[in-house]
């Protein structure tokens, strides 16, 4: 390999890792905003606008259920075979699996078979996601030059907002349609864009070359038999907590760009179009952010940053909620983008922290249980949580609020136990690869 195209190989592998995390994340927001505006409609018509909605949610949090031991699945094979093969077959899946609920029939057109589909077709996009993120993260911060590792663990974070902003332009677009052509085709549109993302982003990916510290593992150490056992067995404890810090960077997201629209339109009465056009300023703030706080915590360090971070976002739903309710649309993006930048922070940081508490020929099973089992717990219930305590406790946001505070104190104490875990290996001198700073 010249020198040149290896010194353009992290750069490349960032990149790739962004465009690819963009494609899985446009992908798997569709089906969530879908689940907020139409799905319930479609696939499980009721009277009760509530009992529909509610089922919509229920087979978003479906989606999450097969993450972890997707997970784990993905992880084994990575820490065996290599990331780059795993990250090609879960663009595949995703891909193939969201397009094929654009050719859905509807509960009117064949009756329960259509919302058996979908859950299928729900199950396979969890399973895609469940080991897209450890890949992608692992492309990018293993490509990384020296000292950069938590800024280029970073840029597949940056495909979640990406991922977002198309979602939401699609979904712009087709809400622009009268209802009657909404329901009848419009909907399906935004999921048969993916197939065209989906070639885009295999191409792509393939022009990126292996992990290079995963090819110098081979040559030293070999492949380990079973990534998924050992890393279970000797590092639970990091896999536990790391799981906790990532409860408000995966379930907030789902609070405020989910959950918020069913919030905004069901109970505030507010038209879709309002809700979408709010969200979609508010994820360009937040995509321009996290760079940002990436570099912010390289600076000043990753466990310091994040505490602070996570601290600061149990404060911030109650002023988002103060002015979502106003109803009016530039304090609406003011009080969520506050909430969404603070929590990004953390979303961006973490990827990079939690990989540096676990070995490289365990690191692919170990960041992608703990980010898939947080994902499952936390993010696929979110909704459906938010969801009944609007409708238990309706024209009061101070139980949602403090729904969202109790999200960011489960990320707070996974940061500061993640820390001082790893600050006790580096005095045992732990066979670890690299270490956050301790508090």
């Amino acid at each position: 390999m010249s020198l040149q195209v290896h010194t353009r190989q992290p750069v490349r592998a960032a990149l790739a890792a962004y465009i690819g995390t963009t494609v899985e994340f446009y992908d798997f927001y569709t089906y969530a905003t879908a689940a907020a505006l139409v799905l319930g409609e479609i696939f499980f018509p009721s009277t009760n606008h509530f009992v529909s909605t509610l089922a919509s949610f229920a087979t978003f949090a479906v989606g999450f259920i097969a993450r972890p031991l997707s997970g784990a699945v993905f992880g084994h094979w990575g820490d065996k075979l290599g990331r780059k093969k795993m990250l090609i077959l879960t663009m595949f899946l995703m891909g193939v699996a969201t397009t094929g609920i654009g050719l859905l029939p509807s509960y009117a057109s064949v009756g329960v078979m259509a919302p058996v589909m979908l859950i299928i077709l729900r199950i396979v996009q969890g399973i895609a996601v469940g080991g897209e993120w450890g890949g992608a993260v692992l492309m990018s911060s293993e490509h990384a030059p020296k000292g950069r590792k938590t800024l280029f663990a970073s840029f597949p974070q940056m495909g979640s907002p990406t991922g977002l902003l198309l979602s939401l332009i699609s979904f712009r677009l087709v809400t622009s349609l009268s209802h009657e052509d909404f329901i009848a085709w419009g909907w399906r549109l935004p999921f048969l864009a993916s197939f065209v993302l989906l070639i885009i982003g295999m191409v792509i990916r393939s022009g990126v070359n292996e992990s290079p510290e995963f090819e110098r593992m081979k040559e030293v150490n070999g492949r380990v038999k079973a990534p998924v056992s050992e890393v279970i067995r000797s590092h639970w404890v990091p896999i536990l907590f790391a799981a906790a810090a990532t409860t408000i960077g995966s379930a907030g997201f789902f609070f405020t760009n989910t959950f918020m629209i069913s919030y905004v339109t069901t109970y505030l009465k507010m038209p879709k179009s309002v809700i979408l056009d709010c969200l979609f300023i508010i994820t360009i703030i937040q995509l321009v952010s996290q760079p940002f706080s990436a570099m912010l915590s390289e600076r000043f360090g990753e466990a310091r940053f994040l505490t602070w971070a996570a601290l600061i976002s149990i404060l911030t739903p109650y002023p988002m909620f103060v002015l979502v309710n106003t109803q009016n649309p530039v304090l609406i993006v003011i009080g969520i983008a506050v909430a969404v930048v603070v929590l990004s922070a953390v979303y961006a940081v973490i990827a990079g922290f939690m990989s540096a508490a676990f070995p490289t020929h365990l690191r692919y099973s170990g960041i992608s249980i703990a980010y898939q089992l947080c994902a499952t717990v936390a993010g696929g219930t979110t909704p459906l949580i938010g969801t009944m305590l609007a409708q238990r406790y309706q024209g009061q946001w101070l139980p949602l609020a403090m729904f969202f505070s109790a999200l960011s104190v489960v990320s707070l104490i996974g940061i500061v136990g993640l820390a001082r875990y790893q600050a006790r290996a580096d005095q045992a001198d732990a066979p670890t690869d690299g270490a956050p700073q301790a508090l």
